[in-house]
């Protein structure tokens, strides 16, 4: 059973909410026997084209969309429903309205040759300047989703999900078939497989994407819940004001070391448990994932953001490899787009140490990401939340704000392999611990952390409390940072990260 464009905007949009952008579809140059076939398909549909465009109430939100219609020449777009969409993505960038697609076709219209092919490099661009001007693009996958469709609107979301056990991908069995003599490999062009592969961030069915939608829009709005955040903001003031050094001497670097390798440890998906309007997202959509980190939207404290971070729970086998620093990318991408602030969490063994790893361009990433933060134009904050080993660590920590836990820590090396550069052995680890200031309190009065999290004293003996200690600090954070022009983050951005580590007479 298919899913019609009706019946789908029925399900997503608020009841008698939509409102139809459609005119009568532009005449294109057609046989009378093309002619004949566009007749029986509207009949047969009961809709003028493929594709149904307009506007609704999405729970409240009000939202501009395009349905694909199956039923009418198997969704496929030619030149008459590529300029319904386009007219329909161009009137939703004028008025600032959050665009939701869902493709539903077998590609380009083969009765139109190649200048329906062609169509979808305007589509494509006319997506790309909705999500240049800072407007949110959804996109929900009906089944099928095929051909050139999936390789352009049906692949540019902010978001994407996908009905459950529908059939998406580029080239079609049918053709593959043909082409080649075989059937294509079952299980491939999956929903499912493709969310396990990285290249769509869910599945779920329409009522289910209406309310994931619902919460991505209401973070993409980048409008503060301002209740919650005063609410947050006295409370954060009254319990968690920023911690002094001194607070945290009596611990030592190799005691810290040795606390934030608790396997009951508060990881980032502790915080998780403590936000609102969180949408987890997956993979780079690039056919990559990994699973040592994680990446969502949420608020924390009404304050709306991205947040990626590293996963104690994923790294008990695997160190983190390339994918995750192209999600980590992702995120920056993504919040930056969107004008919303991004929240990075850093809790991370180190990167991987292997063959598939140095192949795949690790050490550029680890690059890319530091470049792409010290720059970035939207409000950071970056959280060593526990273990924070080399590059990996490193990748994610260039922020307007840097906040630690107590425990934390932030090093080149594990202790052990300092030591056993320095020493040739692992028995110097603490030593070399205290003298290469790892701690959150040396952190701290070096420049790197600009303000401590207490733990009392140790969070895994106090993993609801210390959570919301963290979630508090970060909302709190969050809600100073959107007070200045990104530009002047940036800038000073710029300037802390240069100044850092030399003598403070140096300006």
């Amino acid at each position: 059973m298919r899913i019609s464009a009706r019946e789908l905007l029925g399900q997503l949009l608020d009841t008698d909410s939509f409102v139809s952008w459609d005119r009568p579809p532009i005449t294109v140059a057609a046989t009378m026997r093309y002619r004949e076939v566009l007749q029986k398909a509207a009949v047969a549909a009961g809709t003028d084209e493929s594709v149904l465009t307009g506007e609704g109430l999405l729970r409240g939100h009000r939202v501009a969309v395009i349905a694909c219609e199956f039923g009418f020449l198997a969704g496929s777009i030619g030149v008459a429903a590529a300029e319904r969409i386009v007219s329909a993505v161009e009137r939703a960038t004028e008025l600032g309205l959050p665009l939701v697609a869902s493709p539903t076709s077998g590609g380009t219209r083969m009765q139109e040759g190649t200048v329906a092919f062609v169509q979808m490099v305007k589509i494509a661009g006319a997506v790309a300047a909705h999500k240049a001007a800072g407007h949110p693009y959804l996109v929900y996958l009906r089944n099928p989703t095929m051909g050139g469709v999936f390789a352009s609107w049906g692949s540019l979301g902010h978001m994407t999900f996908a009905e459950p056990g529908a059939l998406i991908g580029f080239l079609g069995p049918r053709v593959y078939h043909a082409l080649y003599g075989q059937p294509f490999p079952e299980g491939v062009q999956i929903a499912e497989n493709l969310y396990r592969r990285g290249v769509i961030d869910g599945v779920g069915t329409v009522p289910l994407f209406r309310r994931i939608a619902h919460r991505a829009l209401s973070v993409f709005s980048g409008v503060p819940d301002s209740v919650v955040a005063e609410q947050d903001r006295r409370s954060f003031g009254r319990t968690s004001a920023p911690v002094p050094a001194m607070a945290s001497a009596g611990v030592s670097a190799w005691e810290s070391v040795l606390i934030s390798r608790r396997p009951d440890r508060p990881g980032i998906r502790d915080l998780l448990r403590h936000v609102t309007q969180r949408v987890p997202l997956s993979g780079t959509g690039q056919g990559e994932s990994d699973r040592t980190v994680v990446h969502a939207l949420a608020r924390f404290r009404g304050q709306p953001c991205v947040v990626f971070g590293h996963d104690r729970s994923g790294q008990q086998d695997d160190a983190m490899g390339p994918a995750a620093l192209r999600e980590a990318r992702r995120s920056m991408a993504l919040a930056e787009e969107l004008r919303i602030p991004l929240v990075l969490v850093i809790d991370t063994v180190g990167a991987s140490l292997s063959k598939e790893a140095e192949e795949r361009g690790l050490a550029p990433e680890i690059a890319r990401c530091i470049a792409d933060l010290v720059t970035l134009d939207t409000p950071t904050v970056s959280v060593l939340l526990g273990q924070g080993t080399g590059g990996g660590a490193l990748a994610l920590l260039p922020a307007d704000r840097v906040l630690a836990a107590t425990n934390a820590w932030l090093a080149p090396l594990p202790p052990e392999g300092a030591s056993a550069i320095v020493y040739r052995d692992i028995a110097h680890a603490p030593e070399l611990a205290r003298a290469q200031r790892i701690r959150a309190a040396d952190l701290h009065a070096d420049g790197v952390v600009d303000r401590i999290v207490p733990e009392f004293p140790d969070a895994a003996d106090e993993p609801v409390e210390f959570a919301r200690r963290m979630v508090a600090a970060i909302g709190a954070e969050l809600a100073q940072l959107r007070a200045h022009p990104d530009a002047d983050l940036r800038a000073l951005r710029k300037a802390r990260y240069r100044r850092l580590g030399l003598p403070s007479s140096t300006d």
